[in-house]
């Protein structure tokens, strides 16, 4: 019984990054339909933001999270100024080949930075505090995760349900370009989409990487598909369906790893992938679109 809460910790733990993780892929899609597959390494750039701000700079974690989090923003809304902000107008196809090519940027400027070894990933020591609950033993980020990612989701649908910024986000989201028409400045929104985006991936980066010792220029991609698989499951384009597609996938994968199919943890990811889009494409709160003739 011990080791069976221990799991759904951890494993609620790691879902609640990929949780956050893939809110940034289905905020994107739902605007632009456009699966921005840099998002994994917008989450390891975060990673050595924080190896720059507490290690190179030696600022206190509680100021280096914040400049995380606004630097990690700020990407974003670079990554989309720069590589997509041209392409408005282009093809779907060439906005994806665009993302990619940013994805593929960022390892190899990584690379170039940090170099190809992992580094050390500096310690938060109040996350890292040990704390014990009857008989099962953790570090205190499992129990916070699961709570700081509820409560962050829970703002940001009060923020897309309840305020003009919001409002103006399910507009673009529902019709381009007559929300163009209405005078809604696209651009803004979509920065601000991004902005949102990026800096609740850092949060996810602080979370994720803080119980694990080291960062390096690829440590992006199998999170990133995985938090794709994420969003997908839970219905691309919904908030709620990417937090719970996080929680199943994060939950799920912890179990397996400590059963004997351990070496399959990874691959249950993408046959569930697989699975979802046999059975339902759209996801689980995935709305059908319907195409007009």
């Amino acid at each position: 019984m011990t080791e069976f809460l221990q799991n759904c910790l951890t494993g609620l733990s790691i879902g609640s990054s990929y949780a956050l993780i893939a809110i940034g892929y289905t905020m994107v899609y739902g605007i632009l339909r456009l699966i921005n597959f840099a998002h994994g390494d917008i989450f390891m750039m975060a990673g050595y933001f924080m190896i720059f701000f507490m290690s190179n700079m030696m600022l206190p974690w509680y100021i280096a999270v914040p400049l995380v989090i606004i630097a990690t923003a700020l990407l974003g809304v670079l990554i989309d100024r720069v590589a997509y902000k041209p392409l408005r107008q282009a093809p779907r196809m060439s906005i994806m080949i665009s993302a990619i090519g940013v994805s593929y940027f960022l390892e190899n400027f990584a690379t170039y930075l940090f170099s190809a070894l992992p580094k050390a990933y500096p310690p938060i020591d109040f996350l890292n505090r040990k704390i014990t609950i009857g008989e099962v033993s953790t570090s205190l980020v499992t129990f916070v995760t699961p709570v700081l990612t509820i409560l962050l989701v829970a703002v940001l649908l009060f923020i897309v349900n309840k305020t003009k910024v919001g409002i103006a986000m399910r507009a673009v989201s529902k019709d381009f370009e007559a929300s163009q028409l209405m005078g809604i400045k696209i651009n803004t929104v979509i920065s601000v989409t991004f902005m949102i985006g990026c800096a609740l991936a850092a949060v996810g980066s602080i979370l994720y990487f803080t119980p694990r010792p080291s960062v390096y220029p690829m440590v992006g991609s199998l999170p990133g598909l995985k938090c794709f698989v994420a969003a997908v499951f839970g219905g691309i384009g919904s908030i709620p369906g990417a937090l719970l597609g996080g929680f199943l996938i994060g939950v799920c994968e912890t179990f397996i790893k400590f059963s004997p199919l351990s070496e399959f943890s990874d691959v249950f990811t993408f046959v569930l992938l697989i699975l979802v889009l046999f059975i339902r494409p759209t996801g689980l709160f995935g709305e059908k679109l319907e195409e007009k003739v």
